[in-house]
């Protein structure tokens, strides 16, 4: 089950998130690289990550006009990136030509930020729908989300959710959280957790007890 665990490098500095990388390289195959981190560091983060055997989620939440975002897209494909984000609100031309970019990651449309509370249903699922029909992989949302767009786009569109707390954490600034098995059980094939892990005494303990939890929710829904 680790393989559908994506830890969030939610630090400021190489340093630290080289560190908690070689602490969690043997618990751990995807990693999430954000705006905070690779602006600080720029691309040796995602170059120590090949190295060490592990796999990037680039989440950069690309929003730009259509040329400038297939460039941007190109430009993360060079980087040999796993995952890539861009904002599905960027419009269905944005998308299409993210999606046009000859081997491309698996594109990731954001939907609505987890941070944003109310009744934000029907606008996510508009967003997912053009993420679909416009060439993206899969989206990016919320777990309160998850069970109506599996039945809205089907088995193979990716969800990847952030917004995934353990019993025993904080939601803190996300809003519409869930715990891992309540999220694996609801269908997402992703779950992004940051600081439950990173900040956490010994992460790869916490490691292990989020993936005892979603391996429990897997065998509970199969």
């Amino acid at each position: 089950m680790k393989s559908k665990l994506i830890v969030a490098l939610d630090v400021q500095s190489y340093r630290d998130a080289a560190a908690l990388i070689q602490v969690m390289r043997d618990v751990v195959d995807i990693f999430k690289v954000g705006s905070q981190l690779f602006t600080r560091v720029g691309p040796r983060i995602i170059e120590f990550l090949h190295e060490r055997g592990k796999e990037c989620f680039l989440d950069l939440k690309f929003h730009d006009i259509p040329h400038t975002v297939a460039k941007a897209v190109e430009s993360a494909a060079a980087l040999r990136v796993r995952m890539l984000t861009l904002h599905a609100s960027g419009g269905a031309e944005m998308l299409e030509a993210a999606a046009a970019v000859p081997n491309h990651p698996l594109l990731l449309g954001v939907t609505v930020l987890t941070s944003i509370g109310g009744d934000v249903q029907a606008e996510v699922l508009r967003l997912a729908k053009l993420a679909k029909t416009s060439g993206l992989n899969g989206v990016i949302a919320s777990p309160h989300e998850i069970r109506l767009l599996r039945e809205i786009v089907g088995k193979e569109f990716l969800i990847v959710t952030p917004g995934i707390r353990p019993s025993s954490a904080k939601a803190s600034d996300q809003k519409r959280v869930m715990t891992p098995a309540e999220a694996i059980a609801a269908g997402a094939d992703y779950i992004v957790v940051g600081r439950p892990i990173i900040a956490a005494e010994d992460p790869v303990e916490a490691v292990a007890r989020i993936v005892e939890e979603m391996a429990s929710a897997a065998i509970t829904s199969a």
